[in-house]
């Protein structure tokens, strides 16, 4: 194992700032062609950098491109590069030391997402917006264009995700398929050692291009230590012994100590860190098949309108946010698109409030008073989530509405649900990039399994035209509500019962200051300040 530590060579030596952290899951890849997976996300987003990249407001700010356009027609976009961005040294650049990133390594980064042989899980982001490599162009070292097939109004937004992030062409030929394990890239720290499962280390990229307000350049830290406890309530203890910097999320097992039922620290834990908490771009929900030509929605009930809005009547979704997450998440009365999400506007969006009056006449009205008649129907999740989903099925019982739930692992229920294997079943939809695009895509019937993510088998031809209308308006709040009326139409149809909007929980120690608080809850680390 590596120990970084303070020097103790002249008392004029300052102290080595390390942050500490740990990701509850074993990370799959450095590589950012396969970063799918939270946790990975965080780690290439201290490694890598992309075209551009957002602000805790989730707004497009520079970042390699310095500045950009596009043209009338949707069509072209160009990206004007900064000349001071460096990649980190590595043996395989000349000399060993890391050469400055042009135009052409996002020529190769881009066509690599798209390459079927290496089969990127970030894939999509391009391959049905370009007309394969030719589309990436670099007329010269610090100019770089993309050309569209059709226009793509959140296009900005999409290139601010990590799989979006510029390599170099001859340190990925060298490792192949090893590059997960030998990132390099020109973010504000540079990969220095990974023992899977145990532990990895980033150490503070001298050379990075950014600044501060005051013209110093970042990152102010000397390193990032990550650890792999897969339990959260070591890593809590870790936590509470200041033995890490930063803690993700509270789990349930320790949540009531920590907090109030109204989202408070307890007295037990008042002063002892900071806690932060904002909206999250994460809906949680109950999907339900509805695409009446798949064998198994042929005999489920759920197949029935008024008995999916009877569902959504059923759960007070107040008390189940107030009792079992201590208020850490937002009732979802309003559409599939989460609070948080620029554009989002609970007013306009009509979901579902509790009324299990209404539930219960609705139920009656498909053919089942009191549920009589109605067959047993599975609701499947994973361990994680067991007391919610025993909780929404103690309110369905109350109207008369019987279901079994099945607890599964959670690669089990995703490839069921990835196969239209499954007629009810637990999902969340965290955003890939800051656009309420991403979360309608859910529902466009293009995006029918196994083409995409339409994992309801939802099909409304109006919602299809709204969807692709929306492609051609560059005005946002203009998008925006039309995405408002598109999410109505879905709440109309009710494929799904939104349950929360999910909020993010950030423990800090008190010696942490400069962190980041944004939608998405990405670790941005680089103004992350420690003092000893």
């Amino acid at each position: 194992m590596i120990q970084i530590s303070a020097c103790k060579k002249k008392s004029a030596d300052r102290h080595k700032t390390v942050f500490n952290i740990n990701l509850e899951e074993g990370l799959t890849s450095l590589d950012p062609a396969f970063c799918r997976n939270h946790y990975t996300i965080w780690m290439d987003n201290q490694v890598f950098n992309g075209l551009v990249q957002i602000n805790d407001s989730l707004k497009v700010i520079p970042c390699i491109a310095k500045t950009w356009n596009v043209s009338a027609d949707g069509l072209l976009y160009t990206f004007h590069l900064r000349n001071d961005v460096y990649f980190h040294d590595n043996p395989h650049f000349k000399n060993g030391i890391g050469r400055r990133a042009v135009a052409s390594d996002f020529v190769y980064s881009f066509s690599r997402l798209i390459d079927p042989k290496v089969a990127s899980s970030g894939s999509w982001i391009f391959s049905d917006k370009v007309a394969g490599k030719q589309a990436f162009i670099a007329p010269d070292d610090s100019t770089f264009i993309i050309k569209l097939k059709q226009p793509f109004a959140p296009f900005l937004s999409l290139l601010t995700a990590q799989y979006c992030s510029v390599v170099p062409e001859e340190v990925v030929d060298f490792y192949g398929k090893d590059f997960r394990s030998h990132p390099v890239g020109t973010g504000p720290f540079k990969f220095k050692y990974w023992k899977e499962g145990e532990v990895l280390v980033l150490l503070k990229n001298e050379k990075y291009w950014e600044k501060d307000n005051k013209g110093v350049h970042l990152p102010y830290l000397d390193a990032v230590r990550a650890t792999f406890i897969a339990d959260k309530q070591t890593s809590f203890l870790e936590f509470v012994k200041k033995k890490l910097d930063f803690l993700n999320d509270i789990d349930g097992s320790y949540r009531d100590d920590i907090l109030t039922k109204s989202g408070k620290v307890t007295q037990k834990y008042k002063g002892k860190f900071i806690l932060n908490t904002a909206p999250y771009l994460n809906t949680m929900y109950l999907g339900m098949l509805v695409d009446s030509n798949l064998a198994i929605v042929k005999k489920s009930p759920l197949k029935i309108l008024k008995v999916r809005q009877a569902i959504n009547y059923a759960i007070d979704r107040q008390k189940m946010i107030k009792y079992l997450r201590n208020s850490m998440g937002t009732p979802g009365y309003s559409g599939f698109i989460p609070e948080g999400m620029p554009g989002f506007d609970g007013k306009c969006v009509k979901g579902y409030s509790y009324d299990p009056d209404k539930a219960r006449r609705l139920l009656a009205e498909a053919g089942f008073p009191d549920g009589k008649g109605l067959p047993e129907i599975s609701l499947a999740t994973t361990v994680g989530y067991r007391s919610l989903i025993e909780y929404v099925q103690g309110q369905l019982d109350r109207i008369g509405i019987k279901t079994s739930v099945e607890i599964t692992q959670g690669a089990s229920l995703r490839e069921l649900v990835s196969k239209n294997g499954i007629n009810f079943f637990y999902g969340q939809w965290i955003a890939d990039y800051p656009d309420g695009e991403n979360y309608l895509s859910v529902f466009y019937s293009k995006n029918k399994i196994p083409y995409g993510p339409n994992y309801t088998g939802f099909n409304n031809k109006k919602f299809d035209a709204l969807f692709e209308q929306t492609y051609q308006v560059k005005n946002d709040s203009v998008r925006y509500a039309i995405y408002q009326q598109m999410d109505n139409l879905v709440m109309e149809q009710s494929p799904v019962v939104v349950l929360y909007y999910d909020k993010l929980v950030n423990l800090y120690q008190n010696n942490i200051s400069g962190y980041s608080l944004n939608g998405q809850n990405l670790l941005v680390l680089k103004r992350v300040v420690k003092t000893p």
